[in-house]
């Protein structure tokens, strides 16, 4: 990068990528394309990278290379389940971003990526942060895989998009195909964690890759917003699903069970009520969510828990009960009386937000919480609440 460059990104570090793009600069020696990449990267690295964006001189992708990338939460919680060892081998390098905090906990590192631009950008990075054990290979991850030796751990991170562009989601539609790679996978690495999109049943995701083989399951969330599914794969007994929401855990193990025994009877006589993480909406592990923390699921398809007393470390957000109304115009009228606007969900409901928002005449917004779902007995009803966490 050259000086007029260097300057070009320093002093529009802050300006709207998209306006200097149109801008354009008189510049002859600035490379543009370059410059706009970095300033994109780094305004995006200070919310995603932040310990990235930090440190002068690293250096970004383009847009999609940043956009994939993994945040710097997502990849400190995926160095805490590997925990390190002599050997890690990443097969998709891509940025690097979950190597280089998976590479901190192990003696040797490397690097596979078969876009050269980005071996380029990862081996300046790696330096920039210290990582004085991270060996960068320029090449299929697939090819590589055949000839190397053992690891302790392998890390891929398969691409889902096919050559058009297009999103793909089925595991043997991505790239590399890790059902496939399975028995080799294994054969060359004690462990084998796979990063799958958070958009896959994981519970089909795991019967296709052999239930045999997954030890743990996570599904992980920020800002109560899925990101990633991740499989650890490796020879041996015992299963865990494991449910995270920014710093909430929530631990499964042996059997995950859908649905409880029984759902709440009288729900006039309840306080209090909750509404799930996504991580553990995505797993659906309802029924242990319900005994862990004593708590009585509304119905088989509402995924809404309800208790007389207040559990406050639900894994989820917590509601007190104002009111409990049918859907008949006398009752809703006494119920919302004095409502002019309310946040509202529907859960197992026939109306849309849209519709029941309409119906009810309220605008969005305001401390008042509505959640519109339907009974185990098949009743239709409203829950008026305001938020407690």
């Amino acid at each position: 990068m050259n000086q007029a460059t260097a300057d070009y990104i320093r002093n529009h570090a802050d300006d709207d990528v998209r306006q200097l793009a149109l801008r354009g600069t008189r510049d002859q020696e600035v490379d543009l394309v370059f410059a706009l990449d970095q300033i994109a990267g780094r305004q995006a690295a200070r919310r995603k990278l932040p310990s990235w964006a930090a440190i002068d001189g690293m250096t970004y992708p383009p847009h999609l290379s940043m956009e994939q990338c993994s945040s710097e939460q997502t990849a400190r919680y995926k160095a805490g389940i590997i925990r390190g060892g002599n050997r890690l081998v990443d097969l998709t390098g891509g940025f690097g971003v979950d190597f280089s905090f998976m590479a901190r906990g192990f003696a040797e590192a490397v690097y596979v990526e078969r876009q050269e631009g980005l071996c380029d950008i990862a081996s300046a990075n790696f330096q920039l942060l210290g990582l004085e054990q991270a060996q960068v290979v320029c090449g299929d991850g697939t090819f590589f895989l055949r000839d190397m030796k053992p690891a302790d751990v392998i890390y891929l991170d398969p691409a889902r998009r096919d050559l058009h562009g297009g999103r793909t989601y089925a595991l043997s539609d991505c790239t590399p195909d890790v059902l496939a790679l399975r028995d080799l996978l294994l054969e060359k690495a004690d462990r084998v964690l796979l990063k799958l999109s958070p958009m896959l049943d994981w519970r089909k995701a795991v019967s296709d890759v052999g239930e045999q083989y997954v030890r743990e399951v996570h599904i992980v969330s920020v800002g109560n917003e899925c990101k990633e599914l991740l499989l650890l794969l490796q020879r041996g007994e015992g299963f865990q699903l494991v449910c995270v929401n920014d710093d909430c855990v929530f631990r499964v193990g042996a059997q995950v069970e859908d649905q409880p025994q029984e759902y709440c009877d009288d729900n006039k006589t309840y306080r209090y009520l909750y509404e799930p993480n996504a991580s553990i909406m995505k797993a659906g592990c309802f029924a242990q969510v319900g005994r862990r923390f004593g708590v009585r699921q509304i119905a088989a398809n509402s995924h809404l828990f309800v208790s007389v007393d207040m559990v406050s470390n639900f894994p989820g957000r917590l509601f007190q009960i104002d009111a409990v109304t049918s859907m008949n115009k006398r009752e809703l009228k006494e119920s919302l009386q004095g409502i002019s606007q309310a946040n509202i969900t529907v859960r197992n409901f026939p109306l849309s937000v849209a519709d029941l928002r309409k119906r009810l005449k309220l605008s969005e917004g305001g401390s008042v919480y509505i959640f519109a779902t339907t009974l185990a007995s098949g009743d239709r009803v409203l829950f008026i609440c305001h938020k407690v966490v």
